[in-house]
């Protein structure tokens, strides 16, 4: 599912190239994912759950939980870091090796903990205030363009640095790891919620502190496991009243099904294999619906995800994959309904609501226009530097005739992207077309504002 249209679980990549010697802006064309190349995920339900686990960790911790973007790695490394402008990085590696929801809220409240002790990756003049992507294009050391395919992706570029400084730029001292480990315990606590699981996850990767360096999880290398550490978690669980309390049923079920998912999505076949037809619980159920889909078998996909909408029939994530199968398989108009379900149970979820949208406009009907607007209005409200989101935006007032609200759209994207001299352009366009005083005019004010402001190297 690799499509520059795909709705749902998405991808956007980072390519192996060195294109530029500091931070920039390029536009670029979809492209194809080079072999090994690092990518990042986008999923309302994946994200969704991220957040519902963080949410009482945040909350105990003073951090608002919408300032902390949540930005997740599609790799079988095992590791997690937060970065400079309160940004959580999370790889898949590390959900699927994790053994229950216990150890991913564990490293979610360790991360924290730095976020909270201000302990953030930052590299002055190349990561504060970057995207997520930039900032990933640079602490993997790969010097990545990356290319904008789906909501929330950006288009920056950022020159490789060599192994150690990545290592250098990642890791945290002992004492800060340290520190946030307690802190994050501390949270737990505040939370009535267990650290056991941080004892597990960190038992679980403890025995490769004896490894050589390039045999070690990428987490051990850039969180050292020391015995003080662990024996430090181990003292807590062994004396906090909260250590037997049962996460919320919920969040296991919520672990159990985005570990499904995200095999379904990655590896059908593993997945066929580890969830058999003779397993009849839910997360079974969704990830053969998934891999089936994944394989091109829609015959047998698209039965299992009525049977899951049936069995649930409240769930939005159920009804938003029943419209991605349709939509990739160009039943776009089939397509609708589902993912309107999907926004009725879910109103909130901006990625949700981009789907939705894409799929409105993809119709050519201009009856529908304006639902599409009204979608991707509320989405961006949540999701302002997206530059797909803008792109889908400015299609749709111009499919409407309205050049002054497209140029404004397109000055967003444009500033999304990085490119200030092409927002400056079309937010001066998009003042001589629209009303003085109106909520466009204002806004493309704004962005022409940004776009003449000094950066930070100037």
């Amino acid at each position: 599912m690799r499509g520059f249209f795909s709705s749902g679980f998405r991808r956007v990549w980072i390519l192996n190239s060195v294109i530029a010697l500091t931070l920039a802006s390029i536009a670029a064309p979809p492209v194809a994912a080079q072999s090994g190349a690092p990518e990042f995920i986008r999923d309302a339900e994946i994200e969704h759950t991220i957040r519902s686990y963080a949410q009482p960790i945040f909350e105990q911790a003073g951090i608002p939980t919408d300032s902390v973007e949540i930005a997740l790695i599609d790799s079988n490394q095992i590791n997690a870091f937060v970065a400079d402008g309160m940004n959580l990085f999370i790889y898949t590696g590390l959900l699927m090796a994790s053994d229950d929801a216990g150890q991913v809220v564990g490293v979610i409240a360790h991360e924290t903990g730095h976020i909270a002790g201000g302990h953030l990756v930052r590299a002055r003049g190349a990561v504060e205030g970057a995207s997520a992507e930039a900032i990933l294009s640079m602490v993997l050391g790969v010097g990545a363009a990356v290319a904008s395919h789906d909501p929330g992706a950006g288009v920056a570029v950022m020159s490789g640095g060599t192994e150690l400084a990545r290592r250098n730029l990642l890791a945290f001292t002992r004492t800060q790891e340290g520190s946030a480990d307690a802190a994050g315990m501390s949270f737990l606590d505040r939370a009535h919620m267990s650290a056991r699981g941080m004892l597990t996850f960190f038992q679980k990767l403890q025995g490769q502190e004896l490894l050589p360096d390039s045999a070690q999880s990428e987490y051990v290398r850039t969180h050292p496991l020391t015995r003080n550490r662990v024996e430090a978690v181990q003292q807590h669980v062994a004396h906090s009243k909260w250590s037997d309390t049962p996460l919320p049923t919920e969040f296991v079920e919520m672990h159990r099904r985005m570990k499904a998912k995200l095999m379904g999505f990655i590896d059908p076949l593993r997945a066929l294999r580890e969830y058999p037809a003779s397993d009849p619980s839910i997360a079974a159920r969704y990830a053969r619906a998934i891999a089936y889909y994944r394989r091109g078998e829609l015959s047998q996909a698209l039965p299992m995800v009525d049977q899951l909408i049936a069995a649930e029939p409240r769930n939005p994530f159920f009804e938003e994959l029943k419209g991605q199968i349709l939509f990739e398989n160009s039943r776009v108009r089939d397509a609708i309904p589902p993912y309107r379900r999907s926004v009725a149970l879910l109103p909130d979820s901006a990625l949700l609501q981009a789907a939705l949208a894409h799929a409105l406009l993809e119709t050519n009907d201009p009856t529908l226009v304006d639902e599409a607007i009204a979608h991707l209005n509320s989405a961006i409200e949540h999701e302002r530097h997206s530059p797909f989101m803008w792109r889908l935006l400015a299609t749709g007032y111009g499919r409407k005739g309205d050049n002054g609200m497209t140029a404004y759209a397109m000055s967003e994207d444009a500033l999304a992207r990085g490119d200030r001299s092409a927002a400056r352009v079309l937010s001066e366009r998009a003042e001589k077309l629209l009303p003085a005083g109106s909520p466009g005019w204002l806004q493309a004010q704004d962005v022409r504002g940004m776009a003449e402001a000094p950066s930070n190297d100037e």
